[in-house]
């Protein structure tokens, strides 16, 4: 065989590997085109179970009593039950320096005194890929030290956001039985669930990590925690439709996977840096908020499902709006949660 029929050969298969590429991509836009049809149902809303991660300010003697009682009047009569507040990062080494949340105490005391019927994590996490390594022991036995510090603050709970953690990470689960002994509230972020079959496998190929877990893992999560909530932003993809389809099939999943007496939040992306231009104008609150009802109206009435609003300091008037009428009060009947 000559080089010349060697090259043509070779084109040859690179092309129809190409055409492949292409008509998966088509089926997958297609199948979340298709996610994101028909009308949600008027009860498909907010039931109070909604969550809003918050910056590191708050806790760092940046932010002041009088800046709660101004949250106050923002949270009051949305669905915003909890709340996860940045108090680290942990270093490398997994331990938590409490010169990191000086102000912890004095802002859980004006969150509880102002918003008394909303619950305060401590938000932590770190790098884990080139970074914390949650594999070795010591390192897991530094975190849950911090834990207990963190929470002698008078936090109610956990919220555990370590990315990425790879599907069937043993270590991760063995941390989240240990914080037991330390919370009765414990909720963590979590990677997006495989949408379709043979996705998380090619993810992990093209990315060297796992951007989907399996659905057997995150059941696995789920057992040891109270809360998940489903990292749905970063997703890429180009059109406001195709996420909304997106947002859609992960709460499906969510739904199907989560057990009624645990807590099941959509992430909403209320920030505007995704670093790509189309995902900036395809991603936003209003369509997770449709995607969750479309899902919810699909699966049946659901008590502990809401959105978690990402992030308070880079969240726009237009977010809140987005979230407020699109997610909390309705246009078809809804109503205003007290």
């Amino acid at each position: 065989m000559n080089a010349r029929t060697v090259i043509r050969h070779g084109l040859r298969a690179l092309a129809l590997a190409l055409a492949a590429v292409v008509a998966l991509g088509g089926l997958l836009a297609a199948a979340l085109r298709l996610q994101f049809t028909g009308a949600p149902a008027a009860w498909a809303m907010s039931t109070g179970h909604d969550a809003l991660w918050m910056g590191h300010m708050w806790v760092d003697g940046r932010r002041t009593e009088r800046d709660v009682q101004e949250l106050a009047v923002r949270l009051r009569g949305t669905g915003v039950k909890d709340v996860y507040v940045h108090s680290g990062p942990f270093e490398w080494d997994g331990r938590l320096d409490p010169a990191k949340y000086p102000n912890a105490r004095n802002f859980v005391q004006w969150m509880h005194k102002h918003l008394p019927n909303v619950r305060v994590s401590a938000w932590l996490g770190q790098a884990v890929k080139n970074g914390l390594d949650l594999d070795d022991p010591a390192s897991r036995a530094n975190v849950l030290a911090g834990v207990a510090a963190v929470m002698a603050q008078g936090y109610d709970g956990i919220h555990y956001n370590f990315e990425p953690i790879g599907d069937g990470d043993e270590e991760f689960l063995d941390l989240l039985e240990r914080t037991r002994r330390h919370t009765t509230l414990l909720s963590t972020s979590v990677p997006q669930i495989e949408p379709y079959a043979g996705m998380r496998l090619a993810a992990r190929a093209a990315l060297s990590h796992d951007k989907y877990w399996s659905r057997g893992y995150f059941s696995k999560v789920v057992a040891r925690v109270d809360q998940v909530a489903v990292m749905t932003y970063d997703s890429f993809l180009p059109t406001q439709s195709l996420y909304g389809g997106h947002v859609a099939r992960q709460a499906a999943l969510g739904l199907d996977l989560v057990p009624e007496d645990k807590q099941l939040l959509v992430g909403a992306p209320a920030y505007h840096d995704h670093g790509v231009t189309w995902s900036d104008a395809a991603e936003s609150v209003a369509m997770a908020a449709e995607g969750a009802r479309l899902a919810l109206s699909e699966h049946g009435r659901r008590e502990r499902f809401g959105l978690a609003l990402y992030v308070d300091f880079a969240a726009t008037e237009e977010d809140w709006r987005e979230y407020t009428t699109r997610w909390v009060t309705t246009g078809s009947g809804g109503r205003t949660l007290s």
